[in-house]
């Protein structure tokens, strides 16, 4: 009988499932009572999470489709796997710069719908060519919103074109930082940096706070001719005052992977259907990092790229037992479990303990066996979400 089982939703990659070993791994999309659920789309609301689940693996960035916040509460680890399809993201945006500042699109439409023979041809093609003069990257200014994973490599490349790059993210990370080139020129707000650039590109996550970021009074500090491109999520725009502004010609072109019924068809827009992650390197990647993630959690509890727990990581102490506890982050929880185990006369080896917001985490290797009775003291504690003793 396999340790662990792993349910499986959409299409993962299969390099990422024999990240799982057979002998300990029972992996499947029918599986009942999983301790893990992988997924990639899969809408996760208003379904009800299994009672043995522990963690849930997004093979992706974003996670709008599952429930944050009930896992939260359940103790239940969320994974993201951010980065892995940086590279993917990165050429959709440089192609949807191209895209729209040489009018790719419009022009293609208008030699398809062109008829006669080669002579009649080519006369329409010249006669109709200035209709979609456009213009070079070159020398053109960049506007990175969020310099993560993906943000970083666009404001890289795009110096690589010739072209001049402006970045704003308050929250950029030092390893994001040391990979930033040092020619990005760091812009003190938002609207500094659309009232300065000739493109602007998103790369910022869906939250509360980021909803309709990019809004009608956003949109007047665009520069005249901007073109706005969105493969984050379509939310963070406002998509009344988007058709105003492209309506009026104070946008040259709005480029996003995320197509609504009144902006599939606009000619000032470019609608992709999410095709920011679908290359096959981008879901081997994701599926891969997320199905490590997993493994590593479930048989040591340690916790990487976690969107509601912290990054906790303990080498494994030899002839110890693990014990994993997500809790909440209110005072005195470690003297609480520490004293569980103190009753129970279970020295403590080695302890890690670190929050995330209103979330927290403990990592304990105890000398010798554990008690479940222990683990189940512990786990009646007030603030705690679970436990659980790691074989």
């Amino acid at each position: 009988m396999a340790d662990y089982k792993v349910r499986t939703y959409n299409n993962i990659a299969v390099t990422g499932l024999e990240r799982f070993p057979r002998e300990k791994y029972e992996v499947a999309s029918e599986i009942q009572h999983p301790d893990a659920i992988i997924l990639r789309s899969h809408k996760l609301h208003g379904e009800p999470l299994p009672e043995a689940l522990k963690a849930i693996g997004r093979a992706g960035a974003g996670v709008n489709n599952i429930p944050v916040a009930k896992c939260t509460q359940r103790g239940i680890v969320v994974f993201n796997t951010p980065g892995a399809n940086a590279n993917a993201v990165k050429e959709l945006v440089l192609a949807g710069m191209l895209l729209a500042s040489r009018n790719i699109c419009q022009a293609w439409e208008y030699v398809r719908n062109l008829e006669g023979g080669d002579e009649t041809l080519h006369r329409q093609v010249e006669a109709g060519k200035k209709r979609f003069r456009g213009f070079e990257l070159s020398g053109k200014m960049l506007g990175v919103v969020g310099l993560g994973a993906i943000g970083v490599r666009v404001a890289n490349k795009a110096l690589a074109l010739g072209m001049y790059v402006s970045g704003h993210d308050p929250y950029v990370t030092v390893e994001r930082a040391w990979q930033l080139s040092s020619s990005v020129i760091q812009s003190s707000s938002l609207d500094e940096l659309l009232s300065i650039c000739d493109f602007i590109t998103l790369h910022i996550p869906l939250t509360d706070q980021t909803r309709h970021s990019i809004d009608a009074e956003r949109l007047r500090k665009m520069k005249q001719g901007a073109v706005l491109l969105n493969f984050s999520r379509g939310e963070l725009v406002d998509e009344e005052a988007l058709l105003e502004a492209l309506d009026s010609g104070w946008l040259h072109a709005y480029v996003t992977d995320f197509p609504s019924a009144r902006l599939k068809d606009h000619p000032k827009v470019i609608a992709l259907p999410h095709l920011g992650a679908s290359t096959n390197e981008a879901e081997e990647n994701c599926a891969v990092m997320v199905a490590d993630q997993v493994r590593d959690y479930l048989e040591n509890g340690n916790i990487r790229h976690s969107v509601n727990f912290p990054e906790v990581i303990l080498p494994r102490a030899p002839d110890t037992t693990r014990i994993a506890i997500p809790h909440a982050n209110i005072p005195a929880m470690v003297s609480k479990i520490s004293a569980c185990l103190g009753e129970a006369e279970i020295n403590i080896l080695e302890l890690l303990n670190k929050s995330k917001g209103e979330a927290a985490y403990s990592l304990i290797d105890a000398e010798g066996p554990v008690d479940p009775q222990v683990v189940h003291r512990i786990q009646s504690l007030e603030g705690v979400l679970s436990a659980r003793v790691i074989k």
